[in-house]
């Protein structure tokens, strides 16, 4: 496909699908997590990793990709900013996003590489799990307009999922074991084990619709980002298939997500460069 057949895909997927609301106010794309009880404690701990790397208040705080602002947790970004400029090729997610922050957002129908602003005019800027919906020619130059539109001083965070996870290569035939366990010790009514909000979910086992994605690793963010400032810590460092297939509320799966995010926090650059979802935190 073309770059502009790519970018027509995608605003086309979350305008008609992804963000969508499906039964129980759920987003389609919200396939795309693990929203059971037994995972959430972890899940909100590392949504809230972001507030670490970007100042607390100032005037503009950029959201590049911000979709409807999806989880709560994403609102405390922006918390103590007067106003969050919100950044979305899709029109469907900008209103949603409007209906959760109302006066406090700005709303810009854009393309992340291509920004329309001005140099350095943000305090702050976050971008999560957009750019790898972007073409391969035009992730560099996001990353480039990411940085130029930041103040110097300042700090942003991307937040994305790499293509290849040493960690959870090395524990696929754990998963895909407890995964098999999982269809045996289903209930005969097929319905799923633990429930989201105390409602069930988006069914995980049916194979989500989703829309083009192209990941990078280590070594292409070192080399196009080249000259820039950044360091990598870790956002999350399992998949959401590891979480489905491993963490069970019987099998003490909140001690265990505990665990790991004990671990996480203390080698933070390990995890996010052998994990899943590094947080990226540029520099100007």
């Amino acid at each position: 496909m073309s770059e502009q057949e790519i970018k027509a895909q995608v605003r086309q997927f979350y305008n008609q699908v992804g963000w969508q609301m499906e039964s129980e106010g759920f987003y389609q794309n919200a396939r795309y997590e693990d929203l059971r009880p037994v995972s959430r404690e972890y899940i909100h701990k590392c949504h809230l990793r972001v507030n670490r790397h970007i100042r607390s208040q100032g005037k503009y705080l950029l959201d590049a990709g911000s979709g409807p602002i999806q989880y709560p947790e994403y609102l405390t970004y922006s918390a103590g900013y007067q106003h969050r400029l919100c950044v979305d090729i899709s029109i469907v997610a900008l209103k949603e996003a409007r209906k959760r922050i109302g006066e406090h957002g700005l709303f810009v129908v854009a393309d992340v590489a291509n920004l329309p602003f001005k140099e350095e005019v943000f305090d702050g800027l976050v971008s999560l799990h957009t750019l790898h919906h972007l073409p391969f020619e035009d992730k560099a130059k996001a990353y480039a307009e990411l940085y130029r539109v930041l103040m110097p001083g300042r700090s942003g965070v991307v937040v994305n999922g790499w293509t290849y996870s040493p960690l959870m290569a090395r524990s696929l035939w754990l998963v895909r074991l407890m995964e098999r366990l999982g269809k045996l010790a289903q209930k005969p009514d097929g319905k799923p084990e633990e429930k989201a909000n105390g409602k069930t979910a988006p069914d995980a086992e049916k194979k989500p619709v989703g829309t083009f994605i192209h990941k990078q690793d280590m070594n292409w963010l070192r080399e196009s980002v080249d000259g820039r400032r950044f360091e990598v810590f870790v956002w999350r460092s399992v998949s959401v298939r590891w979480l489905r297939a491993m963490i069970h509320s019987k099998l003490a799966g909140k001690l265990w997500l505990r665990l790991l995010f004990w671990l996480e926090e203390r080698y933070p650059r390990y995890f996010g460069e052998k994990g899943q979802y590094p947080l990226v935190v540029i520099y100007k």
